[in-house]
C-alpha cells in the first residue's frame, strides 16, 4: 500500500496534457500536485457516477488523453461499467483505481471481501486492452510513463493508504477547491468547446 500524494506526485510528471478527473477520498491530493488546473475535473460526490462521466468525456473528446482516478467504493456502487467501457474501446482512457479497502469518507467502514477482489481481473475480463495491479509505490513510477502511452481502455488498480475521515461531515475542515461547475467552465474554455 502506499500514500496518495505520493503517487500523485510520481504521476505528475508523466500526465503530459491528460484532462484529469479524481473522486474519492484519496482523491483530495490531486489538487496539490496538478500544474494544468484548466484540465482537472471535479466530480466529487458523484460515487458511482464518476466513471461513467469519464468515459463520457473518452468518447466525446477522442483527441484528448482522460486519465480518472476512481476509487473502490465508487465502482462497486456501478461495476457495470467495466463491460461498457471495454465494450466502447476508448483508446484515450486509462482507469486508475485507489482501493483502500474502504469507505474512508464515511468513517472507514471495509468494503466486504476486500482483499480477495481483483480489479484488474474484472477490467481485464471485461476486455480492457490492458489491465494491472500494483501495491507499492516502487513500482508505481516506474511503470506510469509506458501505462500512459498504452492504447486504451487500460485500467490499473493501486492498493492505497486509507485516509478515514471520522468527523461529522459539516465539521470537516474543508480544503479550498473549484465547484463542479467553474471545473467544467474551465475545461469548455480550454478544449475551446461553447
Amino acid at each position: 500500500m502506499f500514500q496518495a500524494a505520493d503517487m500523485f506526485q510520481a504521476f505528475q510528471q508523466y500526465r503530459d496534457k491528460s484532462i484529469v478527473i479524481v473522486t474519492g477520498t484519496c482523491g483530495r491530493h490531486w489538487r496539490d500536485f496538478s500544474q494544468d488546473e484548466k484540465r482537472d475535473m471535479n466530480l466529487g460526490g458523484a460515487m458511482g457516477h464518476t466513471t461513467p462521466a469519464a468515459l463520457g468525456l473518452a468518447l466525446a473528446q477522442p483527441d484528448e488523453k482522460i486519465v480518472l482516478f476512481d476509487s473502490e467504493g465508487s465502482l462497486l456502487m456501478n461495476m457495470g461499467i467495466l463491460a461498457t467501457i471495454a465494450g466502447k474501446k476508448p483508446k484515450n482512457f486509462v482507469h486508475f483505481l485507489m482501493d483502500n479497502e474502504c469507505y474512508a469518507t464515511t468513517g472507514g467502514q471495509p468494503v466486504h471481501n476486500s482483499q480477495a477482489i481483483s480489479y484488474a481481473g474484472m477490467a481485464r475480463e471485461a476486455g480492457y486492452t490492458a489491465a494491472y495491479e500494483c501495491d507499492n509505490l516502487e513500482d508505481f513510477p516506474n511503470n506510469v510513463g509506458k501505462i500512459m502511452q498504452e492504447t486504451g481502455p487500460v485500467f490499473v488498480a493501486m492498493k492505497m493508504v486509507p485516509e478515514v475521515e471520522n468527523e461529522p461531515i459539516g465539521m470537516r475542515q474543508r480544503r479550498p477547491s473549484r465547484s463542479r461547475a467553474e471545473t467544467i467552465r474551465d475545461l469548455r474554455e480550454e478544449l475551446g468547446i461553447s
